[in-house]
This record gives C-alpha cells, sequence and structure tokens, in this order.
C-alpha cells in the first residue's frame, strides 16, 4: 500500500510539473484514523461496556472451570469404587461438561464480536464522515489514512479512475 501512495505521489509529480500554477490549488492530507477514533469519546464508553461484557464472561467460565474441576476430582477420588457402567455414565458426564464450556466459550466469543460490531460501527461511520466532510470543505483532493496505508478520502471531480487506461494497456476488455 506504500507503494501505491508513492506511485499516486509521483504520477502526480510527473502531472503537475508542467502546470505549476494549477499545481498550487492541489491539497493533500493525512490522518492517523485509529488515532482519531481512539480520541472519540464514544470510543471509551464503548470500550468500557465490551470490557464489562467480556469480563462477565470471563467470570462464568471461570465458575463452570471450578465445577468442573469439583466434578473431576470428585471422580479421580471415587473411581475405584465405580461400577463400569457408573465409571462411563461419569465419564460421559465430565465430556458433556467440557463441551458445555467450550460452547459457552465459542458462544461468548461470537457475542463480543457482534457487540463489537455493533458499539463501534457507528463510531468508525461518524469519523468517516468527518473525515470525508473536512477533505471536502478545505478543498483536499486526498486524505490518506497513514494508520492502515489506505486512502480515507478523495475527491472524485478531481481524481480520475484510470482502470479503463490500464486495462487497455494490459490488452484486457
Amino acid at each position: 500500500m506504500k507503494r501505491f501512495i508513492g506511485i499516486v505521489a509521483l504520477i502526480s509529480l510527473f502531472t503537475l510539473t508542467g502546470q505549476y500554477s494549477s499545481a498550487q490549488n492541489l491539497k493533500f492530507g493525512h490522518i492517523n484514523r485509529n488515532d482519531l477514533i481512539q480520541a472519540m469519546p464514544e470510543f471509551d464508553a464503548a470500550t468500557a461496556s465490551l470490557e464489562k461484557m467480556r469480563t462477565t464472561f470471563l467470570n462464568e467460565l471461570e465458575l463452570l472451570q471450578v465445577e468442573f474441576n469439583n466434578k473431576y476430582d470428585t471422580y479421580l477420588k471415587e473411581m475405584k469404587n465405580y461400577t463400569d457402567l457408573v465409571r462411563q455414565t461419569k465419564e460421559q458426564e465430565l465430556a458433556d461438561y467440557q463441551n458445555r464450556m467450550q460452547t459457552f466459550q465459542n458462544n461468548a466469543s461470537t457475542t463480543l464480536q457482534e457487540e463489537q460490531a455493533k458499539l463501534f460501527t457507528p463510531i468508525t461511520q461518524k469519523a468517516d464522515k468527518a473525515i470525508s466532510d473536512v477533505g471536502k470543505e478545505n478543498g483536499f483532493i486526498y486524505v490518506f489514512d497513514i494508520s492502515a496505508g489506505t486512502i480515507a478520502y478523495f475527491d472524485t471531480t478531481k481524481s480520475t479512475d484510470v482502470l479503463s487506461l490500464v486495462k487497455t494497456k494490459l490488452g484486457i476488455k
């Protein structure tokens, strides 16, 4: 992606060498989008909410683990006294309990991911809109997101999509 940014800069430089007077009107900007999002007040509230949910799930998983360990310890102490049928039943109960803990852990992970998307999507959308608005209001052609090596904003009226030209150059229809 850094190569892409460098290529864009070089193409712009070569294109503009003969047009010095119009080159003064071209504006490029950059932003660290991650820093912006982390500075937003909504970010702290969303992070705290997500952390609270994660802690609740970890506490519940810990309780399940303690309960499993108690059952397992009891099984180990008493297994000499069990008949084959009772031993198989107890082993199946332990295996079922382990599966239950694994299912809980998987569901908790999925729930956390869904909650993260629910909480952070509006925040990132708000940041992206603000970046676009600032880009338009201040006449930037491109605003580069240096945290991801991408373009956070570009003015479609001042930037040309060269896909068809490149396809022609490569003989692609």
